[in-house]
């Protein structure tokens, strides 16, 4: 991947974490989806739930022209806090204008 490239996807994709409430990701993904076609709505652990709660919300309740074109799951290894590596799983969820 080139470095525009990378910039390009840095600039669609949303990182949803637990520290703030869906509307923000919403709005987020929302004022994305008015520059590009597409908006990657990226989480894990325990901030999957949240992320399909953005993707719903964003696609339901604010433009139902919206569509899930891929969702893609995983399980990264981080390191835990003894020491060890442990294993958290990851979502990539899609939506395309």
């Amino acid at each position: 991947m080139s470095n525009t490239e990378a910039e390009s996807a840095s600039r669609t994709t949303v990182f949803v974490g637990r520290q703030k409430p869906v509307m923000n990701y919403v709005l987020a993904a929302l004022t994305v989806l008015n520059n590009a076609k597409t908006v990657t709505l990226k989480a894990r652990g325990a901030a999957i739930s949240l992320a399909v709660d953005v993707a719903e919300v964003t696609r339901k309740r604010f433009s139902t022209d919206i569509k899930v074109s891929n969702i893609k799951l995983d399980t990264e290894q981080m390191p835990a806090e003894d020491g060890s590596s442990r294993n958290v799983s990851t979502i990539e969820i899609e939506l395309t204008a």
